[in-house]
């Protein structure tokens, strides 16, 4: 058994960072090691898709932390250093050099994968992905050489990625295979206001279609064919089609495995020296009654601070209510709360949808399961506490923007 009382955290992401700062703001005094497969410090991945990529930020303000931090607090930081499998009755960590490290506890934040295209031409070097700095690099860097790109997925990572490529003058092809972009996520009412939006400025969205094959013209990538038999001119192909979590450390170790790690809402696995955080935890919420696994910013920047507070042997739970963003060409939105698909009985609209103003509610038994506000502010803690409260509302008023939602809240 591992006597050194390491905090050991596999996964140098924004979760794994500020389960660090946690450990140290909380008054953890013992080493702290972080160690992730990629060569940059803890940054934060939503900019790679939105600002960063479109060149409003610069590089050194994706990263969670100056690079001096980790040093000033004492946290062992490796970088390019793959886990490759964990002792549980040893608590040791094995890594890809043959190295190991013992821990008293350990917190797996190690995030999510894209899911990779399995077509003829997926290989392809023009064929890209985004979930790294690097990918949004490179990325940027194509927007920079090529006049085509087509688009594979209408998911938020394949919009964002479309919307900044227009911005940055590059004719976008978006390919979905479902019957309007985010149908999945928003139901038809709300996705139909996104696919308005690409058709508006200039993003050739195309529905209902399966890709058959990345074509190649001298090696470079020429196009994608449908499985209808047509043709989509690209000189690069970028695929946003989802993500599964990077789980594999926990499987092989024994821990309850189920499309993510399933820890309780003190986000603790089924070993109750290990605990998981981010895009990996499928995680208990003790609000929904069920668990569910979101793969969103928010949920690794406070996900991570219960898990380390839980992992000092506080009494806490992660309680909050999912929420997550976009900014897409002239529309900025945020959304807060927990809808699966088809488990809604109405959407509620309250403002100028046409305007890009307004506020969507998801609405069953005449209870606020979710809400987004679209270029409307200063409404995020209103939309939350309704989802929170679980109370029927009165739609109407709900509808009416003259109607304050705290009365909504309070009745």
């Amino acid at each position: 058994m591992a006597t050194d009382p390491t905090y050991l955290i596999v996964g140098a992401s924004l979760a794994g960072a500020k389960a660090a700062e946690t450990l140290r703001k909380d008054g953890f005094e013992g080493p702290v090691a972080l160690i992730g497969d990629e060569r940059e410090r803890p940054y934060r991945r939503p900019p790679l898709s939105k600002d960063y990529l479109i060149g409003k930020t610069d590089r050194e303000k994706i990263y969670v932390h100056p690079s001096t931090w980790y040093t000033d607090h004492d946290v062992d930081l490796r970088l390019a250093t793959e886990a490759v499998g964990i002792d549980r009755a040893a608590r040791e960590v094995t890594l890809a050099d043959g190295g190991r490290i013992g821990y008293s506890k350990l917190l797996l934040t190690t995030g999510s994968s894209p899911r990779r295209l399995s077509v003829p031409g997926a290989d392809l070097e023009q064929v890209l992905y985004l979930r790294r700095a690097s990918d949004s690099d490179r990325i940027k860097d194509t927007f920079a050489s090529v006049s085509r790109v087509a688009v594979v997925g209408g998911g938020w990572i394949g919009l964002e990625a479309a919307a900044a490529a227009r911005i940055a003058g590059v004719e976008v092809t978006v390919l979905e295979a479902a019957e309007l972009p985010l149908m999945g996520v928003l139901g038809r009412e709300v996705a139909q206001v996104f696919a308005n939006l690409h058709r508006e400025n200039g993003v050739d969205l195309r529905c209902g279609v399966s890709v058959a094959e990345i074509t190649s013209r001298g090696g470079d990538v020429s196009g994608v064919r449908l499985a209808d038999g047509g043709h989509v001119e690209a000189d690069a192909v970028i695929v946003g089609v989802g993500a599964t979590p990077n789980d594999g450390l926990a499987q092989d170790c024994g821990l309850d495995v189920d499309n993510g790690v399933l820890v309780d809402a003190t986000l603790r696995s089924s070993d109750p020296n290990i605990y998981a955080a981010g895009d990996v935890a499928k995680a208990l919420h003790p609000l929904l009654g069920k668990r569910i696994r979101v793969e969103h910013w928010a949920n690794a920047r406070y996900q991570s601070v219960t898990a380390a507070k839980a992992m000092l042997g506080q009494d806490v739970t992660y309680d909050r209510v999912p929420y997550f963003y976009t900014d897409q060409f002239a529309l900025g939105m945020e959304y807060s709360g927990y809808v699966e698909p088809g488990q809604y009985d109405d959407v509620v609209f309250r403002g100028d949808v046409d305007a890009l103003e307004f506020v969507a509610f998801w609405l069953a038994e005449e209870r606020v399961l979710a809400g987004m506000h679209v270029n409307t502010w200063g409404v995020t803690r209103e939309i939350t506490d309704l989802v929170r409260s679980g109370r029927p509302v009165d739609k109407h008023r709900l509808a009416d923007p003259q109607v304050p939602l705290e009365e909504l809240i309070d009745a």
